[in-house]
């Protein structure tokens, strides 16, 4: 490959996916955690529905095609348009990479929040990287908020909507995650500096 602009982007880009599908495999195989429970026949029900999909697909295509699909869990049903952002820059290689985005329901509705709120901003790239740390620290927010409603995770996405809005600009993981643990010394939940919010 030249060792040009667009060799260096192809590189960049081939790395990014090669990223993307370790992730994909890696929350496949931590399906255990605290999130779901949504049932594995739900799952398979939903695989199914997505054999009428060509991917990759756009998160357009796949609301358009499957949106009003119920998943189930413990938490409540959720359709698909409720945890996919609907929209044509987010896309999705393969059914297992919708399978992660929907098995963590109330992380996925949250996320879809973020990204159709992002998608407001003029020339902002959403990378990969940002994403899956904004993810995590909604994951971290379900673990130390898992026997109460979800609020942590709620109040953050609003705090992100708000500062896309007002600063016209996509907050830093890092202020993601200082914001995260804020919420959580004022709500009584401990945050060690050795984990991931302990900013």
């Amino acid at each position: 490959m030249a060792d040009n602009k667009s060799g260096r982007d192809k590189q960049a880009r081939d790395a990014e996916r090669r990223q993307q599908e370790r992730d994909i495999a890696t929350e496949l195989d931590r399906g255990d955690e605290i999130e779901p429970p949504v049932n594995a026949a739900e799952l398979a029900d939903f695989e199914a529905a997505l054999d009428a999909l060509t991917f990759p697909a756009t998160g357009a295509e796949v609301v358009a095609a499957i949106g009003d699909h119920r998943i189930e869990s413990a938490e409540g049903s959720y359709s698909i348009e409720e945890l996919v952002p609907e929209t044509d820059e987010e896309t999705f290689d393969s059914p297992a990479a919708v399978r992660v985005q929907v098995q963590r329901p109330t992380v996925a509705a949250a996320m879809k929040r973020v990204v159709e709120a992002s998608k407001t901003l003029p020339n902002t790239d959403f990378s990969w990287t940002q994403r899956k740390a904004y993810e995590m620290t909604f994951q971290e927010l379900k673990a130390v908020d898992a026997a109460d409603d979800d609020e942590g995770i709620r109040v953050i996405s609003d705090w992100i909507v708000e500062r896309i809005r007002d600063k016209e600009a996509l907050p830093t993981s890092r202020a993601v995650r200082r914001e995260a643990a804020k919420f959580c010394r004022a709500n009584g939940y401990q945050v060690r500096n050795d984990e991931w919010l302990g900013i």
